[in-house]
């Protein structure tokens, strides 16, 4: 599965990864949901995280579309809320 992150680039993330990626988008539709700020910043920060720690950087020469395309790093909890679909960041 190609990741984007917006203003870092894409990653290939391997199907296993889903689980792990879900729990941590769980946890930052959570604090949306409650409007927590900290609890936000610190969930969205380890979901980021997760996919670079569990992904290899995609070829930069290769026009792959992306399979899921996440927020930049310093999105705030409102821009972030506005990209939530009904399932959250990560499908699944």
């Amino acid at each position: 599965m190609i990741v984007r992150i917006l203003n870092e680039g894409q990653f290939d993330v391997a199907d296993d990864r889903l689980d792990t990626l879900n729990e941590l988008d769980d946890a930052v539709e959570a604090a949306i949901a409650a409007d927590d700020e900290a609890a936000f910043t610190t969930a969205f920060a380890a979901l980021l995280e997760a996919v670079r720690a569990s992904a290899a950087p995609h070829d930069v020469d290769a026009l792959d579309a992306s399979d899921l395309v996440l927020p930049p790093a310093d999105a705030s909890i409102s821009e972030v809320r506005e990209m939530l679909a009904d399932d959250g960041l990560i499908p699944g």
